[in-house]
């Protein structure tokens, strides 16, 4: 099983392109997990790189862009309404909210901890490095603290 939560104890922020959604993150966030499947395909063109808290530990500074796509009866996705950057995924059952990892200002401090449905990916993706991949779901082998 793969543990690993950011310790870095400052507040991270971030948002979207154009600044109509800026939040903060009171809480520890997870490492990166790489998501090929291919909903994440169509919304990023590629792989999503997923961070994660607490729904609870997110603030938002600047919200008048922010919107919610319901993807499947499962989650939602927010995004900027006026730039169109993908900022979460959240799923309506979970304390946690998935966070794109770029949208994240700079430095985070976190580091990829593995990759779920390569099974999936683009013919052109290759995943480099030895963090742990995963065909489909990671299937409870990357569990989150706090979350």
């Amino acid at each position: 099983m793969i543990r690993r939560m950011s310790g870095l104890p400052k507040v991270h922020t971030g948002g979207c392109l154009c600044g109509a959604v800026r939040y903060e993150v009171r809480g520890p966030l997870r490492d990166v997990v790489n998501c090929y499947c291919t909903m994440c395909q169509r919304l990023h063109g590629a792989c999503g790189a997923h961070s994660k808290a607490a729904k609870a530990d997110i603030t938002f500074i600047e919200g008048r862009g922010l919107k919610w796509y319901a993807s499947s009866d499962r989650a939602r996705r927010g995004f900027c309404g006026t730039c169109g950057s993908s900022l979460f995924w959240e799923p309506v059952d979970q304390p946690g909210t998935g966070i794109l990892a770029g949208t994240l200002d700079q430095p985070t401090g976190l580091r990829t901890i593995g990759h779920i449905f390569v099974g999936e990916k683009c013919d052109f993706t290759e995943i480099a490095g030895d963090a742990p991949q995963f065909a489909g779901s990671s299937e409870g082998a990357i569990q989150d603290d706090v979350l």
